[in-house]
């Protein structure tokens, strides 16, 4: 049985299903990789898949069945499956009529876009390069580049026709010092997000490297306390990721978060930030671009099958410091009586008249910390979005306006959403790259860097 494209996979769905209605999701998806450790190559790889989405309707139910499908026979098999599973199932407590107003994409005829390891014509010699500075200078690098393009095509059986190519792509480089008896000491970690490297500089990113392992060249341990602390844009990525993703209108509506007003609805309406503090999603943000659509495989409390292809655009999630608008189905939506905000696939944080960069935060703390990522994050009390976490690869000790030696790392207590109400200086948004959620889950953000008088570093952790 041949391989044949996208759209016909697409067709031939909607021309088998049986069911009333019927919504198939195709995605293409190649990607390349590079990895290196101890100043070599090691490993690199191209990868290509093609995974389907059937989504079947009868009368208000449906089911959902995904699979990796090329063949016509194998999406068949699929919508079997999906239809069968649709008449057996429930009334859905989410049902809506499908949205089939939307005008089909102009390039829905195009071919799925593809990576490979060309991406990396300029990036891989430079990287050569790189090893060959660190290995003269006593360091060690590890590493891992990635890229991928998923190209999207949603039809239904209501009408949509729509396409979507996305671009993905990050680097993580750590560095470590070799001591004279071969040990790895100091160890710092760099990286960000990318659509397609032509952004990115090896011997730059090797050069910040050196440049923080330098800082480390003198260790003091502090104890665990509350810390005038800097936190870059990747860390404040880290942070505002989880704020974004707690914030389901319906969670809030039922009580269970920190956007949820006592004793009952939501905190629209309410500051909960500083004056001139706007959280936002955008799908036409500049290098952060993303589906203008919605795409949802299954339902939940902050997704709806029944929303699929729904235009996004701009969406303030909190404008001038203000909650403006949760993440809300039109289920949900119908709860709060606010308007439908689906999820989107960006984030970004900006701060009226936020200027510099993290350098110039620098200079302007007397005394405190700066920190290069954070890790292992996880929920503790939803009802204020208490995080925990641990500092990862490089805590930096700040003196009168300058970096003067690394510390120990920290596990930290804090809440993204207060966060917002307690720094005191930011500087100007710029593309970064959660370490934490970028690599698998959400590496769309542009973020400032923030300093935070009182950062609660809860208790010294071993971690390195």
């Amino acid at each position: 049985m041949s391989q044949v494209n996208p759209q016909s996979l697409v067709e031939q769905a909607l021309v088998t299903s049986t069911a009333d209605d019927c919504i198939v999701i195709v995605r293409d998806h190649t990607s390349a990789n590079l990895r290196w450790a101890n100043n070599t190559l090691t490993t690199n790889g191209v990868m290509h898949g093609v995974d389907v989405t059937v989504i079947s309707f009868v009368g208000a139910a449906f089911a959902s069945v995904s699979g990796s499908a090329t063949t016509q026979a194998q999406v068949a098999e699929l919508v079997t499956a999906a239809d069968t599973a649709a008449r057996a199932a429930s009334p859905a407590e989410d049902a809506n009529p499908l949205i089939d107003d939307v005008a089909a994409s102009p390039d829905w005829d195009d071919a799925p876009v593809a990576t490979d390891i060309h991406v990396y014509d300029s990036f891989a010699p430079a990287l050569g390069e790189a090893f060959g500075i660190a290995e003269g200078a006593g360091r060690v690098l590890y590493g891992f580049v990635s890229h991928e393009i998923t190209t999207t095509y949603l039809g239904s059986t209501t009408g949509l026709r729509l396409r979507h190519v996305q671009p993905t792509g990050h680097y993580g480089c750590t560095g470590k010092t070799r001591a004279a008896d071969g040990s790895l000491t100091e160890s710092a970690w760099v990286g960000g997000a990318t659509r397609d490297f032509a952004d990115v500089d090896a011997l730059a990113m090797e050069s910040e490297v050196a440049r923080r392992l330098a800082w480390g060249a003198r260790r003091i341990d502090l104890p665990a306390g509350r810390y005038d602390t800097i936190l870059p844009p990747t860390a404040v990525a880290d942070l505002m990721i989880d704020a974004y993703w707690y914030a389901g209108a319906r969670d809030a509506w039922e009580g269970q978060s920190v956007y949820s007003k006592r004793p009952s609805g939501t905190r629209i309406g309410e500051r909960l930030a500083n004056p001139g503090v706007n959280l936002y999603s955008d799908p036409s943000y500049d290098r952060l671009q993303c589906a203008p659509f919605n795409v949802a495989g299954s339902s939940g409390d902050t997704s709806s099958v029944f929303d699929n292809g729904m235009p996004l655009g701009r969406t303030d999630w909190i404008r001038d410091g203000v909650l403006t608008s949760l993440l809300q189905t039109r289920h949900s939506a119908a709860m709060t009586s606010q308007p439908v905000t689906p999820a989107i696939d960006n984030l970004i944080l900006s701060i009226d008249g936020a200027t510099g960069s993290i350098d110039d935060l620098v200079a302007g703390t007397e005394r405190g910390l700066l920190l290069t990522c954070l890790w292992y994050i996880r929920e503790v009390d939803p009802q204020s979005l208490l995080l925990t976490g641990l500092t990862r690869d490089g805590v930096y000790l700040v003196e009168n306006g300058e970096i003067t030696g690394s510390v120990n790392n920290f596990r930290f207590n804090e809440s993204p959403v207060d966060l917002l109400r307690r720094f005191t200086h930011a500087s100007a948004t710029v593309p970064s790259f959660s370490r934490e959620w970028g690599d698998d889950y959400f590496s769309r953000t542009a973020t400032p860097a923030l300093r935070v008088p009182d950062f609660n570093m809860s208790s010294v952790s071993q971690a390195t």
